[in-house]
């Protein structure tokens, strides 16, 4: 297990969990079996019906609905689509922000192919294969256990749950999230991501980044084009584009910290129609990902330029789309130790364990903008299983037992920080 040099992990700056951490039998808003079950069903239904970003119509409803059968009040984003749910009410004096639990609740573009499940999906070509039924079903039922416990008057903070639409479509549903208010009032926010390499019943943590930024680059390259018996009289644009693609990446490496992790791939390259035509115009698309939030600052600037300098090397003209996606999720020490303890007191410190930083991208770094937070990877491997069930796969499915960790880990962490921010 990597970590930053220097970076201590969760488990060596968390409380020494047996001195501090009341047990489990002690510490309220375990999960009743038969909401656990409720929450199972909840869960493959939305399984059954995934919804692309910004088109999650029926799962905000199907969330809305049972909120409110449950007394609550939530409030749809202005988008139509996403809510938030806030449960329990401040002290008079308290001046402190509150807790927001968020999920993301669209799906992917792809086929589900698990030919065995019941539950598979019904609607072509979408699948909830990044596990965000799973997330937005943990919140839920956390939310769900938060609210018996607030008519019990044993609920010390309000807390707000944020159903966030649109995760998966570049820059991400949280800006807008943001930019309706879903952070108003809120001091810290924590959220978990299914993760396929660690058994269910454990989750994996870190302090620092745990996600690298991810940005979109789309290149076109224009020249007169000719014949390839005479590529010295015009622009040799097939050449050119070979050399972005090659030198870019080595270029860029060398004008930032090597330990920065800032990686340009390409995914397609398109040009030409015919063997002694040089054409007139090439395309090119990518990914640029990054470790490091200064350098992924950098990086357009950066990218640009090599791309224009290699581009007039070679006498193309360029034109540059670089998308804007986003940055890196980074724990905040105090946030990745509330997740620590809440864990450890429902399950003990053992099912805590370090985790590697990802070069995949997750939106929930906007909110880290803002306000300090974390996010920890829900371990949702069925122990001893020997198949790999990825993430982004049609095959991806999880084991649902892991629904009840997330739930108590998250009425574990909304008990503990009600006592633990001054």
């Amino acid at each position: 297990m990597s970590r930053e040099p220097g970076a201590p992990a969760p488990a060596e700056t968390a409380r020494d969990q047996a001195a501090d951490v009341p047990a489990a039998i002690e510490l309220a808003g375990t999960l009743p079996d038969r909401l656990c079950a409720e929450l199972i069903a909840f869960r493959r239904d939305l399984h059954m019906h995934p919804e692309l970003g910004n088109q999650e119509f029926r799962t905000t409803l199907a969330i809305k609905t049972r909120l409110e059968q449950a007394g609550l009040a939530p409030r749809v984003l202005d988008s139509g689509t996403g809510l938030i749910c806030d449960i329990g009410t401040r002290a008079e004096g308290d001046e402190r922000g509150m807790l927001a639990l968020r999920a993301d609740i669209d799906a992917l573009p792809i086929p589900d192919t698990k030919a065995d499940a019941p539950y598979r999906s019904t609607v072509p070509d979408r699948a909830h294969a990044c596990g965000h039924d799973v997330h937005t079903t943990t919140v839920l039922g956390a939310g769900l256990v938060l609210a018996a416990l607030d008519r019990e008057g044993k609920l010390p903070r309000p807390v707000r749950l944020l159903f966030q639409p649109a995760e998966e479509v570049l820059p991400g549903g949280a800006a807008d999230a943001i930019e309706n208010g879903v952070l108003d009032g809120v001091g810290r926010i924590l959220a978990v991501h299914c993760d396929p390499k660690v058994d269910a019943g454990r989750i994996g943590l870190r302090v620092g980044p745990i996600t690298s930024a991810c940005d979109r680059l789309e290149i076109a390259l224009d020249g007169p084009g000719g014949h390839t018996a005479r590529p010295h009289l015009t622009t040799d644009l097939v050449t050119a584009a070979a050399k972005v693609v090659t030198d870019v990446p080595a270029l860029v490496a060398r004008r930032v910290d090597a330990r920065s992790g800032l990686a340009v791939t390409w995914g397609r390259i398109d040009s030409g129609h015919a063997c002694n035509v040089i054409p007139q115009h090439a395309e090119l698309s990518g990914t640029v990902r990054c470790l490091d939030l200064d350098a992924w600052r950098l990086a357009p600037d950066l990218i640009h330029s090599a791309i224009d300098e290699i581009a007039a090397l070679y006498g193309a003209k360029s034109e540059i789309t670089y998308i804007r996606g986003v940055p890196p999720v980074v724990n905040d020490p105090a946030a990745a130790e509330l997740l620590h303890t809440a864990m450890a007191a429902r399950r003990g410190a053992a099912s805590v364990e370090g985790t590697e930083q990802s070069l995949g991208g997750e939106d929930f770094s906007w909110y880290l903008e803002h306000v300090p937070g974390a996010m920890a990877r829900l371990g949702v491997r069925r122990p001893g299983d020997p198949v790999s069930r990825d993430l982004h796969r049609g095959d991806f499915d999880v084991d649902e037992s892991a629904i009840r960790v997330g739930v108590e880990m998250f009425t574990a962490a909304a008990l503990l920080d009600a006592g633990e921010r001054p």
